[in-house]
C-alpha cells in the first residue's frame, strides 16, 4: 500500500496517571467510550467507566449523553467537576453522528445531517453541531473531537461530496484553532472517506495543523490496511484510537481478544511512532452489558500494554 502526503505536525496529548491503581507509567492509556452506555445517563456512564479502572472516557455527543444542542454552561461545569472527582481524562468527544438532530431519531445510527450532503443548509446545520462540540471540548479540557464524512448519497457525485466536506472542514477548523481543539476524521468502510489514503488526501487539502484522524483500527483492519504502513503514514495526525476486535471480517465490534485482530502489531507500530494518547475501547454493540464487556476489555488491553512495556513484540 502506498500512502503519500505532504509533511504535517501533530499536537501534544495530555497524559494523566494510568487508572487509579497502576504502579508503573504507560505511554498509551486506556479509555472507554460512553457509547456503550446508551441505556443510562452520562453521569452514570462516567462513574462506571471510572470504577472499571479506565484512565479516560470518550463522551458520546448524542442523547442520552451529551448532544451539543442540549448542553448549557451549567451542564458543562457539572461534567467537568465529575471528571475531576473521578480522576478521568477525556480521550475524545465523539461527534461522529447527529441522530438527535431529527425529531424522530432513526432506529439505528445514520450519518445525516452530514458534512457532505448536497444541500448547503444541511451541511451548515451539521457544522453548527460540530462547532458546539468543539466549544464543549474546550470547556472541559478535552483535546479533540471526532467526526465522519457520512455516506455517499444519491444525486451527489463523490468528487462533489468530497469538495463539500473540505469546505465544511475548513470552517470547522477555524473554530478548532480558536479553541485549540483538534478535529479527528474517522474513516470507515462504506463511508465517503473510507480509508487512510482518502483521509490523508482530505487532511492535506484542508491544510490545518489541528485536522487529523480518530483512528479506528477495526475499520483499518476491515480495509485490509497493513498496521505498520498505515500507522506510519498517519504519524503525527492520530489524535485518538478506537479499539475493538473483529472476527471473520464482519463489521461488528467485539471485546478485544474475542476476534482476529493482530493487536500486538498495532501496538508495536503505535509505540514505534511514539503515540502517547488513548486507546479507547468502543463497544457500542453491547448496550445490554457495558460493564461486563468493559471489564473484560480493560483486563485484556492492560495485559497487552504491560507486555508492550516489558518486551519488544
Amino acid at each position: 500500500m502506498d500512502f503519500s502526503r505532504s509533511g504535517s505536525t501533530g499536537i501534544g496529548v495530555q497524559i494523566i496517571r494510568y487508572a487509579h491503581k497502576s504502579t508503573f507509567d504507560l505511554k498509551m492509556l486506556l479509555a472507554y467510550s460512553t457509547n456503550a452506555f446508551t441505556k443510562t445517563d452520562l453521569s452514570t456512564a462516567l462513574t462506571e467507566i471510572s470504577d472499571l479502572g479506565y484512565a479516560g472516557a470518550e463522551i458520546l455527543c448524542e442523547r442520552p449523553h451529551w448532544y451539543p444542542d442540549d448542553i448549557d454552561e451549567r451542564q458543562l461545569q457539572m461534567v467537568k467537576e465529575l471528571l475531576q472527582q473521578k480522576g478521568l481524562g477525556v480521550s475524545n468527544l465523539n461527534a461522529n453522528t447527529a441522530n438527535s438532530f431529527f425529531t424522530s431519531p432513526p432506529p439505528e445510527n445514520v450519518f445525516e445531517p452530514s458534512l457532505t450532503n448536497r444541500k448547503p443548509e444541511i451541511r451548515r446545520a451539521r457544522e453548527a453541531i460540530v462547532i458546539k462540540a468543539i466549544h464543549m471540548a474546550h470547556s472541559i479540557g478535552a483535546k479533540c473531537i471526532s467526526l465522519t464524512s457520512g455516506r455517499p448519497t444519491p444525486g451527489c457525485f463523490p468528487d462533489d461530496a468530497v469538495g463539500y466536506f473540505i469546505e465544511s472542514l475548513s470552517r470547522i477548523c477555524e473554530a478548532a484553532h480558536q479553541y485549540n481543539v483538534a478535529v479527528g476524521i474517522e474513516y470507515e468502510p462504506g463511508l465517503l472517506v473510507e480509508n487512510a489514503y482518502e483521509v490523508l488526501d482530505v487532511i492535506d487539502r484542508v491544510d490545518s495543523d489541528l485536522l487529523g484522524v480518530n483512528l479506528d483500527i477495526g475499520h483499518s483492519y476491515l480495509n485490509g490496511e497493513e498496521p505498520e504502513v498505515t500507522i506510519e503514514a498517519l504519524k503525527g495526525r492520530i489524535w485518538n484510537i478506537h479499539i475493538e476486535d473483529i472476527k471473520n471480517m464482519k463489521h461488528f465490534h467485539l471485546v478485544p481478544g474475542d476476534g482476529d485482530m493482530p493487536f500486538k502489531r498495532y501496538l508495536k507500530a503505535l509505540k514505534k511512532i511514539g503515540y502517547q494518547g488513548y486507546l479507547t475501547a468502543e463497544l457500542y454493540s453491547f448496550p445490554q452489558c457495558p460493564v461486563e464487556v468493559g471489564r473484560r476489555s480493560y483486563q485484556y488491553l492492560a495485559n497487552l500494554l504491560a507486555e508492550l512495556e516489558c518486551n519488544d513484540y
